[in-house]
């Protein structure tokens, strides 16, 4: 049986045509950098050249706050030492009242009771008073003996202090010394009873109405002196070590508008808010003119030690995707764009976080329209 051979015949390109020269490739663009820029000797002369400098800086940390009532000795509570029915209400809130000032009356069964008990021990006071006399004037007429007069000292001695228990009694019950003096010359019982203010100040409670019945226990009105007041705000855990008692802080309140008050740090909280790890700090603010009110919204700002750090101007650097960017003078006058790490602008100041040392030279002033100059290079 005869073999068959099959022989293929390769060639060097089914169609004849030649491999592409390498001047018919497709010649290659420069790679352009669009982060440097290179001006004309007219326009850069426009711009300002300077360097980071150092500035004198302190931290200001801000704290969202409320306005509060100072509660050292300018706050206190109005109440009853009796249980009764309030006849009469004399002040409301928002009311500027002065110390001993009369707020409320009240009918009590008890203040009745306490007048009859002093009345009665007045009248004993007196007739112990008169009978001790008349035994004192027969022992020296030799009528009676030693023993009996010493027997009427001794009343007289209880019924005098079963009179000033009576009078302490009503004394505490709301009656002050020159009505207890009416009660007993005249020897009529007083309807009702003042309540009044121990100390001045601006009302901002009040819980009572007429014909309600009160404790001794209940708080009829809250009385504040709002000439001080407190800005309490909430620490970070992370940074209250650098809050202390003593230091300076500022207080803004929006709804005051652009107006800053000077508070002075008198509380700092020695634990931890578990739930939101903060430290409670309370600044005594000064509030002569009563503009800040309590439970107003307010921003305080606590002012550290003053220290260097590296800052340029806020003309010096531009924004693009919410990124900071300054330009670097590379000479020639061509100028680079990089990116920088800055804190927030304060007194027309940037702080450098990162990306700049204070001997490199950038664009000072004029890095917006220099910007804009790169942007339409990109464009092109």
């Amino acid at each position: 049986m005869g073999a068959v051979v099959i022989v293929v015949l390769f060639t060097g390109g089914c169609d004849g045509s030649k491999p592409p020269s390498s001047n018919q490739q497709a010649a290659k663009k420069e790679p352009v950098e669009l982060d440097i820029i290179t001006l004309k000797p007219e326009r850069a002369q426009k711009l300002q050249i300077g360097h980071p400098e150092l500035i004198d800086l302190a931290n200001r940390l801000q704290v969202p706050s409320q306005i509060e009532v100072n509660e050292h000795g300018l706050l206190f509570h109005v109440s009853t030492y009796l249980t009764g029915r309030i006849v009469e209400v004399l002040a409301m809130l928002g009311d500027k009242v002065e110390a001993g000032a009369t707020l409320a009356r009240i009918s009590s069964p008890e203040l009745t009771k306490a007048q009859l008990v002093y009345l009665s021990a007045s009248s004993q006071a007196t007739l112990a008073e008169k009978v001790a006399e008349r035994a004192r004037l027969m022992l020296d007429a030799d009528v009676i003996a030693v023993a009996e007069v010493d027997r009427r000292e001794s009343e007289l001695q209880i019924a005098r202090a079963e009179l000033e228990s009576a009078r302490e009694h009503l004394r505490l019950l709301g009656v002050d010394s020159q009505v207890l003096k009416e009660i007993a010359k005249q020897g009529h019982i007083l309807p009702s009873v003042a309540v009044t203010a121990s100390k001045g100040g601006v009302i901002i409670e009040r819980n009572i109405a007429v014909g309600q019945v009160v404790q001794p226990s209940d708080n009829l009105f809250k009385v504040a002196d709002l000439s001080s007041v407190w800005a309490v705000g909430a620490v970070p855990e992370q940074v209250a070590r650098n809050v202390e008692v003593g230091q300076h802080a500022e207080i803004h309140v929006p709804a005051l508008g652009d107006v800053s008050f000077d508070g002075l740090i008198v509380f700092v909280a020695d634990m931890v808010n578990p739930l939101t790890r903060t430290v409670e700090v309370k600044t005594e603010v000064d509030n002569p003119q009563r503009k800040l009110k309590p439970s107003m919204l307010a921003t305080m700002h606590i002012q550290d030690n003053l220290h260097k750090i590296l800052a340029v101007p806020g003309k010096a650097v531009v924004q693009e995707a919410g990124r900071d960017y300054v330009f670097l003078v590379q000479g020639n006058n061509r100028f680079q764009r990089v990116p920088v790490e800055l804190g927030p602008e304060i007194a027309a100041m940037r702080p450098v976080l990162k990306g700049l040392v204070i001997e490199q030279r950038i664009v000072v002033d004029g890095a917006f329209d220099l910007d804009n100059e790169r942007k339409l290079v990109e464009l092109e």
